[in-house]
């Protein structure tokens, strides 16, 4: 039975972006941990991590994020790992997201001014204390910008795991159209859904943006 495209529709739809959020989220912080590791590898004094480092990255960002999730959702199955459709989900959003994020925070940390680095170390610290107390906190300041503009196209991105089954927002609009077989309407819905998760982050950045170079030029 057709069903028409009404307010139970459009509930089912934002309770599916929950999911989208929570998967965001979870790929975010998976790909931020890994992505730190990354960054700091790339700009280690040892040879051997940055070119591990380096390569990881052109890897990651040479490889479609769909390959990256059919990697981890068929291709782990044949190895005996058989993962849930939303663990398989994060895990590849996670590893996609760690290599555009350690190129990110490379860039921050590189760009943070030599003198300060010579400052800290004239100060004897260690490398360690170099980076807590001197150069991340500065570096936090510019990546914060692009970070929150690549949080933006990894929530949109979210919308492949609809593939592997997981029930997100395009899965949601999938569903609700082979219910009412209203097209328009429904991802016109799914459209407006990302738009208002997704613009005020947009802003965010922007705004963010705008601070730091104010900071810099000041």
């Amino acid at each position: 039975m057709i069903r028409p495209f009404g307010s139970d529709e459009i509930l089912f739809l934002f309770e599916a972006a929950r999911w989208t959020s929570v998967l965001s989220l979870a790929a975010l912080a998976l790909g931020g941990l890994f992505g730190l590791a990354v960054a700091l590898a790339r700009v280690s004094v040892s040879n051997v991590l940055r070119t591990a480092a380096s390569g990881y990255i052109t890897v990651v960002q040479g490889i479609p994020v769909l390959i990256l999730l059919f990697l981890a959702y068929y291709g782990l199955s044949t190895m005996g790992f058989d993962l849930p459709p939303l663990i398989a989900a994060s895990l590849s959003l996670g590893i996609y997201a760690s290599g555009y994020l350690g190129d990110i925070w490379r860039g921050a940390i590189e760009s943070v001014a030599l003198q300060q680095w010579e400052a800290s170390a004239s100060l004897a610290l260690t490398r360690g204390q170099q980076y807590r107390y001197v150069i991340i906190p500065q570096s936090v300041r510019i990546a914060l910008p692009p970070t929150v503009g690549f949080l933006v196209q990894l929530i949109k991105n979210t919308s492949i795991v609809s593939i592997v089954g997981v029930v997100e927002l395009t899965r949601a609009g999938q569903l609700v159209n082979n219910a009412t077989f209203e097209p328009f309407p429904v991802f016109l819905s799914v459209a407006a859904i990302y738009f208002i998760i997704c613009y005020p982050l947009s802003l965010i950045a922007r705004r963010l943006e705008a601070q730091f170079n104010a900071y810099r030029a000041g």
